[in-house]
């Protein structure tokens, strides 16, 4: 049996772009990606503390220390400029590794800095 457990999360990070015109995903400084073990083509839930809104997609890298992140394509429609999100991975693991598992969580400041 594999479980999906909570791998690592970018608590209260905040939308600083929206763009419907993209084919879709989300754009994570890299920077925040590699502090929470985010890697390309990853997919994550969004859950967004201003509306209630949760989606998934999956993150592709933006430039690193730029504190961008932007919900592209249909997720656009789903946050605005400034709200405030947290982004989850999961992984499957055995009930045996799940016990070991140690998530990361990492907190931002109002500027999507470390």
């Amino acid at each position: 049996m594999l479980l999906f457990i909570h791998k690592s999360k970018i608590h209260r990070a905040r939308v600083t772009e929206a763009n419907l015109n993209y084919v879709g995903s989300i754009t994570i400084d890299e920077d925040l990606m590699e502090a929470a073990n985010l890697y390309e083509g990853e997919k994550v839930q969004i859950v967004n503390n201003n509306n209630g809104e949760r989606i998934e997609t999956y993150v592709i890298p933006g430039k690193r220390g730029s504190g961008v992140i932007c919900l592209n394509g249909a997720a656009a429609r789903r946050a605005e400029v400034g709200d405030v999100v947290i982004i989850i991975s999961y992984a499957m693991m055995t009930p045996e590794e799940a016990k070991e598992h140690k998530p990361i969580a990492i907190f931002p400041d109002e500027n999507n800095k470390l």
